[in-house]
């Protein structure tokens, strides 16, 4: 096990150094559980050490001490195999003899005192507590007020459900639960099968079925989502920031007379959106590198030289019948999912990708047809991310109307992510 241990030290230090995803690391089921584990309680863990010792050690060694501290005090692993294994992991980094032995004194300290009092100042014990930066916490506090915003925090610590999107082209969920051993799986809009705690999404990876297209991963979130594009067959569709692609194979399943048209500004991730949709026996998906910040039609007064990949757009489809933006988001509504998100986000940023988001919908509004709907998705529930952006658009444009009310998948089922969802109808 000390193998796996040294696995999810040197991740942490990528995801510290570099700013590298932890999820995509390729983990066994036991590093990963820690690794994220000790993201996702970070700021506790930091606020833990302060407390035993003088000054905050260097970085690698914080990271080991965060480590021992997890396992013992939220891990099912004894106290003793914790401690050994860091202090085997200080030496095996070579970070020197003080370094292993601070390791070992800490965390023998920690088995005696046992986790250290918060703060009584709410804001800050909700922060500590739950590994949540103060700023947020209080914003949160000012927007959903004390109690929600606490249960916000404490819903970032927990491990979210998995779910695999079963390819109804190809099968449905009841044969492939049963092939692949999920008897008795919960099944939802008869696509989407949960999956087990124990079962490791790694070994999936590697089943026939997944190699053959007969199911993919994602939450059913995404469904309630495109469900607002009131999709119809033979319609032509843009899904504007498709990457990774989910969204784009989830409506061409559901219809394959559908053109869908899946765009990115990035052709490395267009090439892993193609080979998603080869993998499923997609052919309805065209994917296209477009730059939608930059897009704007050729009779458009904004622009009267258009980006060239915007005029590739244009030359392919002028309008289209449904419009999905999945806007790039500060991901507040998926931190559980993505705990190093918390710590990315800045009051700066969350208003900078307000503005990107609203340049996004002004673009890709002006290629949708006369009567055609178009669905503005975040996975932030923010008000500054979703309806302001909203509102800010419809008193530019009062030719868009909301279609309904804004979906909120995760408000009455928690095993569904934090999406809001907008859908708006194009009335000339």
């Amino acid at each position: 096990m000390l193998t796996e241990r040294e696995e999810s030290y040197r991740v942490l230090l990528l995801w510290q150094k570099e700013g590298a995803f932890i999820k995509e690391s390729g983990l066994s089921p036991f590093a990963m559980e820690l690794a994220l584990g000790v993201c996702r309680r970070h700021l506790y863990l930091e606020y833990f050490i302060k407390t035993l010792t003088k000054k905050m050690p260097s970085l690698e060694v914080k990271t080991i001490l965060e480590m021992g501290l997890f396992q013992m005090f939220f891990m099912d692993v004894p106290d003793h195999a914790a401690i050994n294994t860091s202090v085997e992991i200080a030496k095996a980094a070579n970070l020197g003899d003080g370094a292993a032995r601070l390791v070992n004194a800490v965390l023998r300290s920690a088995r005696r005192t046992g986790e250290p009092a918060l703060p009584p100042q709410r804001v800050r014990r909700v922060s500590i507590e739950n590994s949540v930066p103060e700023w947020l916490v209080r914003r949160w506090f000012d927007i959903y007020g004390a109690d929600a915003a606490e249960a916000m925090a404490k819903s970032t610590l927990e491990r979210p459900v998995e779910w695999i999107r079963v390819n109804t082209q190809k099968s449905s969920a009841p044969v492939v639960a049963q092939k692949i051993g999920l008897h008795g799986a919960s099944i939802l809009y008869d696509r989407y099968i949960e999956l087990p705690r124990d079962v490791g999404v790694k070994l999936l990876l590697a089943l026939p079925e997944f190699v053959n297209g007969e199911f993919s991963f994602q939450n059913p979130s995404a469904f309630e989502v495109v469900k607002l594009l009131d999709l119809k067959p033979g319609l032509k569709v843009w899904d504007a920031c498709a990457a990774p692609g989910g969204k784009s194979a989830l409506m061409a399943e559901m219809d394959s007379s559908l053109e869908i048209t899946a765009s990115d500004s990035s052709a490395a991730r267009l090439e892993k959106m193609q080979d998603l949709m080869t993998r499923l026996g997609l052919t309805n998906v065209k994917t296209e590198c477009i730059d939608v910040v930059a897009a704007a039609p050729a009779d458009s007064a904004q622009s009267s030289t258009p980006d060239l990949r915007a005029s590739n757009l244009t030359s392919l489809t002028p309008r289209f019948d449904r419009i999905l933006l999945d806007v790039p988001c500060s991901n507040m509504g998926v931190i559980a999912r993505r705990p190093e998100s918390v710590y990315r986000i800045t009051q700066e940023s969350v208003k900078e990708l307000a503005e990107l988001q609203f340049r996004i919908l002004e673009n890709a509004s002006k290629f949708l047809a006369e009567g055609g709907r178009l669905v503005y998705a975040t996975c932030s529930p923010d008000p500054m991310e979703t309806t302001q952006v909203i509102n800010r658009f419809i008193k530019a444009h009062p030719e868009f109307v909301k279609a309904g009310d804004a979906v909120l998948p995760g408000k009455n089922d928690s095993r569904l992510d934090g999406f809001f969802a907008q859908a708006l109808e194009y009335k000339k």
